[in-house]
């Protein structure tokens, strides 16, 4: 192995699929793709463990092949976390910290996060992210970084992302029966916007839909930081399972309609009829009409509670940088044209990009939540090095240091 290289990894435990990506940075800097890989997951449902044993062979089986290929044998990782129990809340805190000509410092920035949360996330949830919206100082609002500036007051207003403890635990100790440790669990929308955002987007106003087999979810950006996460418990795997009863067939051939028949793009196909399978040998025909309109009945649901979502977080209709659309439901096709009409804004596709290595393979919707995951991973690591070791090309990373964040996770 090359010393010079330091190793990250991030690992997407989804619903129906797991995922890993494992990217070296050498000592510039640079971020290259080394080994990735997918298989089916078992034991997981609607984004979190329904028992140990199956996510964990998944992943043991799975990154055999990426570490294979990496040349690297994965001990750590960024993980995603998903579901309905994942929470966004807004939360405020204010401590005095001495006199007017008193510098702002991180022990400052610690005390008033750890005042502004403590209360406020009920203690059955883990806290995954502490996100400063805002600081003031002395009543002067709009700081986004007090550190250094003089004060006697300060204010901060954050946006905290949780999720449930004991859905937390499990999905560590699935990682860890795996042999692997899950160094931050990280929701999968969030990770997967880290992939496909740029850093304009994400100022101006933007949104990103991460469609799931079992789960859709949305996070929102505006003046560059996370605004807003929100689940749906639905995903593509709806659609299959809905045509799979509907027209009586095993859900591989209705999988297989979905993708091989289905566009976002309702009545643009030609023809009244499907036909799938050998003629004369068990071709099965079904009638167009019947089946978009149990596809389009679920899109429906769907994307109204992604509209939903958008609306509780005051974000319906205000994003000038549109929506964003990731995850393997993103490859259906014309789901853009479908989005554009239920969400009145403007839809593109996010697929990862702009990274080295054997990364054109994986520079697909699928695999935004596991790249992001190693870029959020490659961040914290360059984050963390001393400074005579940085490069211009440091990755650009939100506050970390010894505060709740860091202690949350210290005990991992």
């Amino acid at each position: 192995m090359d010393e010079t290289k330091r190793f990250v990894t991030g690992l997407d435990v989804g619903t129906e699929n797991v995922r890993a990506v494992i990217a070296s940075i050498n000592r510039n800097g640079e971020l290259a793709v080394v080994g990735y890989n997918e298989s089916k997951t078992a034991g997981m449902r609607k984004g979190v463990p329904a028992n140990l044993t199956g996510p964990a062979e998944s992943i043991d089986r799975m990154l055999g092949e990426a570490e294979r290929m990496g040349g690297y044998e994965v001990r750590d990782a960024y993980v995603s976390i998903n579901g309905s129990q994942i929470l966004s809340t807004k939360v405020e805190g204010m401590i005095a910290i001495g006199t007017a000509e008193h510098e702002v410092n991180g022990t400052d920035l610690d005390r008033v996060e750890s005042v502004a949360v403590t209360g406020r996330i009920p203690n059955n949830r883990d806290v995954l992210s502490v996100v400063p919206l805002e600081y003031a100082l002395d009543g002067q609002a709009g700081i986004k970084d007090p550190i250094g500036m003089a004060g006697a007051r300060l204010e901060m207003r954050a946006n905290v992302v949780s999720a449930l403890t004991p859905n937390c635990e499990n999905l560590k100790k699935a990682t860890l029966t795996a042999d692997v440790r899950a160094e931050r669990l990280i929701p999968a929308v969030v990770a997967a916007a880290r992939a496909v955002l740029s850093e304009r987007q994400k100022e101006n106003g933007v949104a990103v839909v991460d469609l799931g087999a079992a789960t859709t979810s949305v996070a929102v950006y505006e003046e560059g930081d996370l605004q807003y996460v929100g689940v749906v418990p639905a995903g593509s795997n709806n659609i299959t399972n809905d045509l799979a009863i509907v027209l009586a067939i095993d859900p591989e051939m209705a999988e297989e309609i979905k993708t091989r028949f289905i566009t976002g793009n309702f009545g643009s196909d030609k023809g009244d009829l499907i036909r799938i399978g050998k003629e004369g040998k068990g071709e099965r025909v079904f009638e167009r009409k019947e089946v978009e309109e149990v596809v389009k009945a679920r899109l429906e649901e769907i994307f109204g509670e992604i509209r939903k979502k958008l609306k509780a977080a005051k974000y319906d209709q205000r994003l000038p940088e549109g929506i964003v659309l990731t995850g393997g439901g993103a490859k259906l096709r014309d789901i853009d044209v479908f989005a554009k009409k239920a969400l009145e804004a403007s839809i593109k596709i996010g697929v990862p990009g702009g990274l080295g290595g054997v990364s054109e393979a994986i520079e697909t919707p699928e695999y935004a939540t596991a790249v992001g995951l190693a870029l959020l991973a490659a961040e914290d690591y360059q984050h963390d090095m001393p400074v005579s070791k940085k490069s211009g090309k440091s990755f650009k990373l939100g506050r970390k240091g010894p505060g709740l964040f860091k202690k949350i996770f210290s005990k991992f």
